[in-house]
């Protein structure tokens, strides 16, 4: 067996275990969902109306919560947020670029709602404060998982190349690319890598590759 061989049957298996681990991991959570007594319907979080009231008991107000709060927290909280300027900056920029480039280069679009999940504002328990830093991190980082997605995208179009030296920080998606140095299968199938979507896109209609 040739080693690139090889490493497509590991690849391949690797894939199947994402897969059982998102399985498992949705059967977790949906035993946790009926542990701590919520449900999701239309994408917003109902939770039973006594586990609402218990919530609200446990919550810490913001002006004790301010009290108690280090002074080295509260110093370096206008840095922490001074970085949402750039953030939105980029979630505004990813999105108009995605929206022109993508549409004209035939990439399915990326869903912006399934990497920017913000839903801890829901929890009774978190006071307003805890519920805007809750907020500002899960924006911050799905928009960061949003950009990373687009970028991946925008690669496997323009520069499916490997890179040399196998780095921790690779995409999913350069499994697909060619080899560092390959000119012959990077000049003779790059047409047809544009158009595979097909096993990281599962979501994308048949409206959206048009």
């Amino acid at each position: 067996m040739s080693e690139q061989k090889h490493l497509e049957q590991l690849i391949e298996k690797l894939r199947q275990t994402q897969q059982d681990i998102e399985e498992a991991l949705e059967e977790i959570f949906e035993k946790k969902r009926k542990q701590f007594q919520y449900s999701i319907e239309a994408g917003k979080v109902i939770f039973d109306n006594t586990i609402k009231q218990f919530h609200r008991k446990s919550k810490v107000g913001w002006l004790s919560y301010l009290v108690n709060a280090k002074l080295s927290t509260i110093l370096t909280a206008p840095i922490i947020y001074a970085m949402a300027i750039p953030i939105v900056l980029l979630d505004l920029t990813v999105t108009i670029y995605q929206h022109i480039c993508f549409r004209v280069y035939k990439i399915p679009i990326v869903k912006r709602n399934q990497y920017i999940v913000i839903d801890h504002q829901h929890l009774a328990y978190l006071n307003a404060i805890e519920k805007l830093n809750c907020v500002y991190c899960g924006y911050g980082n799905g928009v960061i998982a949003y950009a990373r997605e687009i970028f991946s995208c925008t690669e496997q179009y323009w520069c499916p190349i490997k890179h040399a030296e196998h780095h921790l920080w690779q995409h999913k998606r350069s499994d697909k690319f060619f080899d560092y140095g390959d000119v012959d299968s990077y000049r003779k199938q790059l047409a047809e890598l544009r158009k595979d979507w097909s096993d990281d896109r599962k979501d994308v209609s048949s409206e959206e590759r048009s």
